[in-house]
């Protein structure tokens, strides 16, 4: 395990990193979740493996410290993450992020351009999204105040999500979870779906095959943006159909002519 100081109270990023060739390979958790748990499986698939690839937590979430006094928007969560992945020596990497992490990456891509130098999206969220009270994920966590989730409604959320979920969700701390669920539903400024159409790198969007269509998709493939609908899974699609996802993973990391 390794770590780098992102917060000048010295908060923490870690993660877990497999050695291999550049350039490297980050792969980036969503809400409530944590890299190791979700793309190990993935990262060292013999289609995957070979390449210097970082499984990263997210600052709050997972094996990373859960500062209480951190904003946990989606522009603080890419600023730390590229103090954390400059502080590992990274640059024009490679990012395979899922759901609110490919949020993230997307602003990371914005903000931070030399350290992005492909993008993989998985189901991500590309739009501010309504907050609705007992819906599981980020919009019901969102529409409790923080003390509301603090107080209680967190248990409500861990009754709602299951056990799998939970698993991972019990290592958020509680101030980051409702903070970075509140953030993605307000979206970043510009939206992410806006800053995905400016990057000028190469980017895949996999989304499973029984959502239909993706709203935007032919201003997606526009802009260069590949859209490819994964079969038999659901929004975990690294974990509910993993050949299906390496392969459209390696394609999209293939270097064309």
């Amino acid at each position: 395990m390794r770590s780098a100081a992102v917060t000048p109270e010295g908060d923490q990023i870690r993660w877990v990193e497999l050695p291999g060739q550049e350039p490297p390979r980050v792969y980036v958790h969503g809400l409530g979740a944590t890299s190791p748990a979700y793309f190990t499986q993935v990262a060292v698939h013999p289609l995957l493996a070979g390449h210097r690839s970082l499984l990263i937590d997210l600052l709050g979430h997972g094996i990373s410290d859960r500062p209480t006094t951190f904003g946990y928007t989606l522009e603080s969560h890419a600023d730390a993450l590229a103090d954390a992945l400059t502080g590992a020596g990274v640059s024009g990497a490679e990012v395979i992020a899922h759901s609110m992490g490919g949020s993230v990456a997307i602003v990371l891509a914005a903000r931070h351009p030399r350290l992005v130098s492909r993008l993989v999206l998985i189901d991500a969220n590309l739009d501010p999204i309504p907050r609705t009270p007992g819906s599981p994920g980020s919009s019901g966590i969102a529409a409790y105040s923080e003390e509301e989730f603090l107080k209680g409604g967190w248990e409500e959320v861990r009754d709602r999500v299951g056990p799998h979920w939970w698993s991972t969700m019990r290592l958020t701390g509680r101030e980051a979870l409702h903070r970075s669920a509140f953030h993605l539903t307000r979206g970043s400024d510009p939206a992410m779906r806006a800053l995905l159409l400016d990057l000028k790198i190469p980017r895949t969007f996999l989304l499973p095959e029984s959502d239909g269509p993706l709203p935007g998709t032919d201003a997606l493939t526009g802009a260069g943006v590949s859209v490819v609908a994964i079969p038999d899974c659901g929004h975990n699609i690294m974990l509910d159909n993993p050949e299906a996802f390496v392969e459209a993973t390696a394609a999209a990391l293939t270097p064309r002519d």
